[in-house]
């Protein structure tokens, strides 16, 4: 079943746990990055330059309205400049949705201002080594659990 950008939510909450809060004022453009690195096998019994699958590599790229009362603002910025991981589940829908969950760094909280504009933040995450719980696919709609 095809999905509207806007059905996407990004929930967050305390590391450590499942995200279940909902992020509610990020703007038009949501980036979920993920790729594997690989390692060349090239051996000269064959003809073929062949790969081998490595590790995973994920990153969130988000803008984020600066409603500085807001809570889910709060959280994502006291996230960067406490150095602290955050729970993130970057979800393609509120009711069974399907994502990436992990505890997050916040590794960019960029302000940009526009002359007639709100005041947006560009927030860069990626999952976090200070964590215990392991990055996962997850949510309802199959793939790798």
């Amino acid at each position: 079943m095809y999905k509207i950008g806007f059905e996407a939510k990004i929930f967050y909450g305390a590391a450590g746990s499942t995200a279940a809060t909902e992020l509610k004022h990020v703007t038009d453009s949501v980036s979920l990055n993920i790729e594997k690195g690989s390692a060349e096998v090239a051996v000269r019994s064959s003809g073929w330059k062949k790969v081998l699958s490595g590790l995973k590599d994920a990153s969130v790229e988000f803008t984020l309205a600066g409603d500085t009362s807001d809570a889910g603002f709060l959280a994502i910025q006291n996230a960067f400049f406490n150095d602290d991981p955050i729970a993130l589940f970057i979800a393609d829908a509120e009711v069974g949705g399907v994502g990436l969950d992990a505890d997050f760094e916040v590794l960019t909280f960029n302000r940009t201002e526009g002359l007639e504009e709100v005041i947006n933040y560009a927030v860069t995450v990626k999952p976090s080594a200070n964590s215990e719980r392991e990055p996962a696919w997850s949510g309802t709609g199959g793939g790798g659990e």
